[in-house]
């Protein structure tokens, strides 16, 4: 059985979901509360659902110490640092997505991307201009319908990640990063919205 089809159980809720749509947290040598978002730190581990209110639940219930059975120290920001770590890791799928050349960023370039297929994900910064986003995503609804799209990085972490001063507008080709990127995605909705609530979509 493959890892994302293992199934644990939640400390907040004690539902028993799949290991995807959940968080590990490691029990460090001084019994601390660790993310482990990649599932791969050694010892003992307890599983969260990747939900910003269940992290909060599980810390104010002292979920973790019960589920490890031993006192662990848990940050009160636990669920920031979740978030900060997946977006990061998403970010950093970008960034091995340019090195492949599986990534189109500028205007330009997402406009030639979006004529000749239909990408993974259309990426927006947070902070870019109504007006080109606009024009961009309703060429996307156009050609492809809903595709899925991402908002919640600034331009400034957005060019960090495809080494760029900031990129505004980018277009994913499909393929097994946009697959990884995609599941942290759904892993980071939990913890912000994926697209701010105030845009204007085509077809919403």
């Amino acid at each position: 059985m493959g890892k994302g089809s293992r199934e644990r159980r939640c400390a907040a809720s004690g539902e028993v979901r799949p290991e995807a749509a959940l968080i590990r947290i490691a029990i460090g040598p001084e019994d601390e509360a660790v993310p482990d978002l990649a599932a791969d730190l050694p010892g003992r581990g307890v599983w969260v659902s990747a939900d910003r209110a269940a992290v909060d639940l599980a810390v104010k219930r002292d979920a973790f110490s019960r589920s490890a059975k031993t006192k662990v120290r848990t940050p009160t920001d636990l669920a920031n640092r979740i978030e900060a770590l997946l977006a990061a890791r998403a970010l950093s799928l970008l960034g091995l997505a340019r090195r492949g050349g599986g990534i189109a960023a500028g205007e330009s370039k997402v406009r030639e991307a979006l004529k000749s297929g239909r990408p993974a994900w259309l990426i927006e910064a947070a902070d870019g201009a109504a007006d080109g986003r606009g024009k961009l995503l309703a060429l996307a609804y156009a050609a492809h319908g809903d595709v899925p799209l991402a908002g919640c990085f600034g331009a400034d972490a957005l060019g960090a990640a495809l080494g760029r001063e900031a990129v505004v507008h980018a277009a994913l080709a499909p393929g097994g990063l946009a697959d990884r990127f995609g599941a942290e995605m759904a892993r980071l909705k939990g913890f912000r919205p994926l697209v701010p609530a105030e845009w204007d979509l085509p077809g919403g």
